[in-house]
């Protein structure tokens, strides 16, 4: 339901990284080295070599890019770039990952050491820019349709984003889409990849409208998730069908919602409120159980996939489901110091930060965990699609999919099925685990597109 790794700790690939660079001011006998610029290398793992990229700054700042694990313009902290100590650390992950190198200047290149959770692996970065995996369903401008960065209140915070729709005709059916848990943008941005981008390129270039925003403290929109309760969430939704029924060039009575993972919660649950005039809601894995659920569920699963011990799922497991029950009691203080005593239990290499601590005790966590999704499910009464992937092991396909059938069983037009082989989200997968998303090429398999755009056009033509 989250981006990998943010549920909950569930313990993920660890990731590396590198680089340096060095600046001295400029002497008359001699130019001065600088390693400002764009760097790479492998941190060689032994049989798993990982390829990073490090960009230096004149400032002193630097950034890093690991394309195998999605991740792009990472920050770096304690950055040094004199020629003999090139050094640099990752924040906020275990085992204190963490470079030394110098400059050698025949070469120019860095020489050094990563070093994480006690253990060391050489790193030498040459000059270059490291490319990640190639995105070729990523949509590229120039578009053949009107794109319009928007921006609307919701309560106390402006909501910032991106309406899209077809060049001429109208007045447009229109597609909502909202995010899945976590810190999302408006593309849904996670690993390399940028599914809502592609599904309201697909979805405008067949006539419809869509909207999409940032959520809350991401991009242009204000507001902090973490103390954000699923009434803000779905208040920030009706503020967005305010800001639609404001415009003529808006088919009002055919606007609907498509939500992603928790997403997949909200759209129902704003759906029922008397004045919601949502027309359909698609899920695409969209929960159907109570987030606790899903929660214990997802760690077992990919854990094991990770190749966890039993006993290690069981710890892990029996944690989480500590956790869930102290959250929802509404205990919050409780919550913070089990959290704390189970981290003071754990390998130092292991512990977490005190903010991703923080993290599993706010607000917006309690609000995930401790929602029943049944009685906004069982009353729905407009056109639904409810679809997974087999290979979810965020949402499992084998945990979600018979619940939905059965809340949605009065429901007059309700679609559930399962695409074969696909993951969280939706791509073709091998394990279905996290750590495969960003190696995968396809954002979303061109089937379940297809599908959704079919499903759409039967229901809600466009003219065209």
């Amino acid at each position: 339901m989250r981006r990998p790794g943010s549920m909950v700790a569930v313990v993920l690939v660890v990731i590396a990284a590198l680089v340096a660079g060095c600046s001295s001011s400029k002497q008359q006998s001699a130019p001065a080295v600088t390693v400002t610029g764009n760097w790479r290398g492998d941190i060689e793992v032994p049989d798993h070599p990982l390829t990073v990229g490090v960009s230096f700054t004149a400032d002193g700042k630097a950034t890093i890019d690991i394309p195998a694990q999605g991740v792009v313009d990472g920050q770096l902290a304690d950055v040094q770039t004199s020629p003999d100590a090139v050094t640099w650390t990752i924040t906020k992950i275990p085992g204190k990952p963490s470079f030394r190198g110098v400059y050698d200047k025949a070469s120019d290149s860095i020489k050094g050491q990563f070093t994480q959770s006690g253990q060391t692996f050489p790193l030498t970065l040459t000059r270059g820019k490291v490319e990640g995996p190639p995105r070729p369903q990523e949509p590229k401008p120039p578009y053949p349709y009107k794109s319009e960065d928007i921006s609307y209140r919701s309560g106390d915070i402006t909501i910032a984003g991106t309406l899209t729709e077809p060049q001429t005709g109208g007045p447009f059916p229109t597609v909502v889409l909202i995010n899945g848990s976590g810190a999302n943008d408006r593309d849904e941005e996670l690993l390399g990849h940028k599914p809502f981008l592609l599904l309201a390129d697909t979805l405008t270039r067949a006539g419809y409208a869509v909207l999409r925003t940032d959520k809350r403290g991401v991009g242009g929109t204000g507001g902090h998730l973490d103390s954000a309760s699923y009434r803000d969430l779905t208040d920030d939704i009706a503020a967005g069908m305010a800001f639609l029924h404001g415009r003529s060039d808006i088919d009002a009575k055919r606007i609907g919602l498509l939500g992603h993972s928790e997403g997949g919660y909200l759209a129902p649950l704003y759906t029922q409120r008397p004045d919601s005039g949502v027309a359909f809601v698609i899920m695409m894995a969209g929960p159907s159980v109570p987030g606790s659920d899903v929660l214990l569920e997802q760690n077992r699963l990919i854990l094991t996939a990770q190749g966890a011990t039993p006993e290690q799922v069981d710890k892990q497991v029996g944690f989480t489901s500590a956790l869930s029950g102290l959250l929802c009691k509404g205990d919050a203080t409780a919550a913070k110091n089990y959290v704390r005593q189970h981290n003071d239990t754990l390998p130092a290499d292991e512990r977490l930060s005190e903010e991703a601590m923080d993290q599993l005790v706010t607000p917006y966590m309690a609000a995930l965990v401790c929602y029943d999704p049944a009685p906004a499910l069982s009353a729905l009464r407009v056109p639904v699609l409810a679809f997974y992937g087999s290979k979810d092991l965020q949402v499992p396909a084998a945990q979600n999919e018979g619940p939905a059938r059965t809340l949605l069983a009065a429901d007059p037009d309700a679609t559930v099925t399962v695409f074969d082989g696909l993951n969280h989200l939706m791509q073709p997968a091998d394990k279905g685990s996290p750590d495969e998303y960003a190696a995968i090429g396809t954002t979303i398999d061109p089937q379940v597109l297809t599908a959704v755009t079919g499903w759409l056009t039967q229901r809600f033509p466009t003219g065209r």
